[in-house]
């Protein structure tokens, strides 16, 4: 058995996607900026797939725009909406991608901006009431809050935070990388200005992302080159990886509330017996509390001992796929800043658990018995 649980990082391809990505592989080629009939099947085939995504997020489909994923996404929203809209403040939190932090971080370091972070506790949980306090002080700024974190799963009200921004007359982006297709979006509800989503998160193909970017926001290109999508990315677009993510979108929408019961049944399984065969095991964040949290992430803190140092390579060698935090970061001997930030024990063993759709019951048994032999090995 091999068990794959870093479904955060990147899921596997759902053969029905790959099904309708394949003709667009190999057998309609057209370049869709060229203006003959192999062309203009092609183009078709974005638009339609532009419709899809929008009709899903209740946008317009001039509102959806394709990237290479949702770190281009991200920062197309941050840094072109700063320069073109000539923002000179920005507040975003300590627990941010660094898709996010980096290019706010670059931009302030660069004199464009002054960037505020807002306060969190040994939850993660952010202070809103400082964001209401900033952005009174300071209105007309850019902000940058995400959905849901993707280390430590938990889940921030972006209805209240897009009410506060709008109070404020202030920019609102988020990050919505690991929610897409997993909960429902309204962009219309949420009168947000930016939202953001990556294909291979919810079992799509890799190198695909999308940007809603609200109508009454006029921003200029990141990616300069050529006149695609409607003059806001240049490049030709990755045919076969758009028609994928759409697709991807439609069966996550579909089938949501099943895969949602079916996730948090594993999730649950997971917590109740990681309490019951590991001593003083605890949980990062708010990522045991299921009305706060992804339900397709749980951040496990083990007790201290020997083991952690080589914790996930010794899953590993049981057949056993996690991870410590962002994928992004996974080569980089830094640790979580995301774990940092909120004041957890580095001392401690720190793994991420993610789930997904074809996750089952036995590869969680077998997960948490590999665990429990691990530290019961070190206890004995």
């Amino acid at each position: 058995m091999r068990v794959y649980l870093d479904n955060a990082a990147t899921t596997p391809l759902d053969k029905e996607v790959f099904e309708v990505m394949a003709p667009f592989m190999l057998e309609h080629y057209g370049n869709p900026s060229s203006i003959h009939a192999h062309g203009r099947q092609v183009r078709a085939a974005i638009e339609g797939a532009r419709k899809t995504v929008a009709g899903l997020v209740n946008a317009s489909p001039s509102e959806i725009f394709f990237t290479s994923g949702g770190t281009e996404a991200d920062n197309l929203a941050i840094i072109s909406t700063i320069r073109s809209l000539g923002l000179k403040h920005a507040i975003t939190s300590p627990l941010e991608h660094h898709a996010v932090l980096h290019s706010l971080e670059v931009l302030e370091k660069n004199g464009e901006i002054e960037l505020a972070l807002l306060k969190v506790d040994s939850k993660g949980v952010l202070d809103l009431e400082h964001l209401e306090e900033t952005l009174a002080n300071q209105p007309r700024t850019f902000v940058s809050i995400m959905h849901a974190n993707n280390e430590i799963g938990n889940l921030n009200d972006i209805q209240t935070i897009a009410d506060i921004c709008k109070k404020h007359n202030a920019v609102f982006h988020s990050d919505t990388v690991q929610t897409m297709g997993h909960y429902r979006h309204d962009v219309q509800q949420l009168g947000l200005n930016f939202l953001v989503g990556s294909a291979h998160k919810f079992h799509g193909p890799k190198g695909v992302g999308f940007i809603y970017v609200d109508s009454s926001n006029k921003i200029h290109p990141l990616i300069q080159g050529g006149s695609q999508e409607r003059n806001m990315r240049g490049g030709t677009e990755n045919v076969y990886g758009i028609i994928g993510l759409a697709k991807a979108l439609e069966i996550a929408y579909r089938d949501m509330d099943e895969h949602q019961q079916h996730i948090q049944s594993l999730k649950d399984r997971m917590l109740h017996q990681l309490r019951e065969q590991i001593e003083d095991v605890q949980f990062n964040g708010l990522s045991a509390e299921a009305d706060k949290s992804l339900y397709t992430v749980l951040n496990v803190c083990l007790p201290a001992s020997e083991i952690n140092e080589m914790l996930l390579f010794n899953l590993d060698i049981q057949k056993i796929s996690a991870s410590g935090g962002s994928a992004c970061t996974s080569g980089v001997d830094l640790g979580s800043h995301v774990l940092r930030a909120v004041g957890s024990d580095m001392n401690r063993g720190n793994v991420r658990f993610s789930f997904s759709k074809y996750n089952t019951p036995e590869e969680i048994d077998y997960t948490v018995a590999a665990l429990a032999k691990l530290y019961q090995k070190e206890t004995a």
